[in-house]
């Protein structure tokens, strides 16, 4: 099966990010939010985003336009009725993406494929919430969409070979390297990487060194490009704090548990990079 129309509900980063993706593989989408100022928005660093590969040489003025032409914003669940597949990216809430799928379902023909962006939710208990549990599939995307190659494409109990192969025929398409995963909290990117943001955070609550310290230790002496708490404020840290309780709660085991200093962060309302203050400061 050709995926050749696609809605992406959500236009946050993640959402825009996919979106442009899926136009640049040629893709006509739609890009559906809860506001016109959202969807402006992600239409905007869309925009953006291309503007400057034409300005590197990465995209012609002409594709740069092309690209956009095939990109429709939306307040309406109503396009995605004409759809081949949606690809859910709201935020990391059970039962906000619960009641997302589920009106979708009422929406599409039962041959649209549904795919969920979560990070860590599982999968069959989300295909759990449609008719359609055979046509429902995880495609985890890595934060920025357009530069990361690497996308978690994840079967529920369900997933049909036939929703799997178009699926990963997309993440192809859109010049991804898709990985098989199986369908456990957090997968694998992050059932390896919350644990370790996490124990960053430990470090500094017991005063082992400073963030940029922390940070300056894991990019030089372990090659990662960025530091864990830079890293969680890119994330946000309501989604790491997130994360790391679903997979405590998933696992019941104490390694998994949330460090005191990230909760008391996230009820402080300091987020990071998207409310200007969480391990480091944002003007």
């Amino acid at each position: 099966m050709a995926i050749e129309k696609l809605m992406v509900v959500g236009a946050g980063q993640m959402g825009a990010g996919i979106a442009q993706v899926a136009a640049q593989a040629g893709c006509r989408v739609w890009v559906r939010d809860i506001s016109r100022e959202l969807v402006d928005r992600g239409l905007s660093g869309i925009a953006k985003f291309l503007a400057k590969s034409v300005e590197k040489g990465r995209l012609t003025a002409d594709e740069r336009e092309a690209v956009l032409g095939r990109i429709t914003g939306t307040l309406e669940a109503g396009p995605a009725a004409a759809c081949d597949m949606v690809i859910e990216a709201v935020v990391e809430d059970l039962d906000v993406k619960k009641t997302v799928f589920g009106e979708l379902d009422r929406v599409c023909p039962a041959s649209t494929i549904f795919a969920s962006n979560t990070s860590s939710l599982p999968i069959t208990q989300l295909a759990a919430a449609t008719s359609r549990p055979d046509r429902f599939i995880g495609m985890h995307f890595m934060n920025p969409v357009p530069l990361m190659k690497l996308v978690e494409i994840i079967r529920g109990l369900a997933t049909s070979d036939e929703t799997y192969s178009a699926v990963r025929g997309l993440a192809l398409a859109m010049g991804k390297e898709p990985v098989t995963v199986q369908d456990s909290p957090g997968f694998v990117s992050n059932r390896i990487l919350i644990p370790m943001i996490n124990e960053a955070v430990y470090c500094l609550q017991e005063g082992l060194a400073t963030p940029e310290d922390i940070d300056t230790v894991m990019r030089l002496g372990m090659n990662h490009p960025m530091g864990p708490l830079a890293l969680a404020d890119l994330i946000g840290l309501d989604t790491v704090l997130y994360i790391a309780d679903v997979l405590y709660r998933e696992f019941q085991d104490s390694k998994y548990r949330a460090c005191p200093l990230l909760r008391k962060m996230v009820r402080a309302g300091h987020l990071g990079g998207k409310t200007g203050r969480g391990f480091y400061s944002y003007d």
